[in-house]
């Protein structure tokens, strides 16, 4: 990692999440709170509809960065994000995923940083979402 730049683009990916891909995570993770499942709950809420997990807007941000890193999890040395905004998965359409991961600093002994931005359309929907890296 030492030839890295600042500003490098090492990652990117789309990723595509569908009411299925809610339910499966739902099952998976045992976090069946229905304002993921269902949009009568989830608008009943305040919600304009049903919405992804938030530890799934996580993984699905990091993976980038552990493909990247040839797929050695021990590699992470922090990951922190700010949720900004929610996920709506529509049901026919449900929602697309955008990760850019770029060098943000290098040369700290905490670790190479990398900068996550993740959109969903226009928006941004995790916020200061970074990760350092081991040298």
């Amino acid at each position: 990692m030492s030839a890295l730049e600042v500003g490098e683009l090492i990652a990117e990916s789309d990723v595509h999440l569908t009411r299925e891909a809610l339910a499966r995570y739902a099952r998976a993770s045992g976090d069946l709170n229905p304002i993921h499942l269902r949009d009568d709950v989830a608008t009943r809420m305040g919600l304009p509809g049903v919405i992804a997990h938030g530890m799934l807007t996580m993984g699905l941000a990091i993976q980038p960065v552990l493909d990247w890193l040839g797929g050695d999890p021990r590699r992470i040395l922090d990951y922190q994000v700010r949720f900004t905004r929610m996920v709506p998965v529509d049901e026919v359409d449900g929602a697309h995923v955008h990760v850019r991961a770029v060098v943000g600093s290098v040369g700290d002994p905490a670790g190479t940083r990398i900068d996550l931005t993740v959109t969903v359309g226009e928006s941004a929907v995790l916020g200061k979402a970074q990760v350092r890296v081991a040298p």
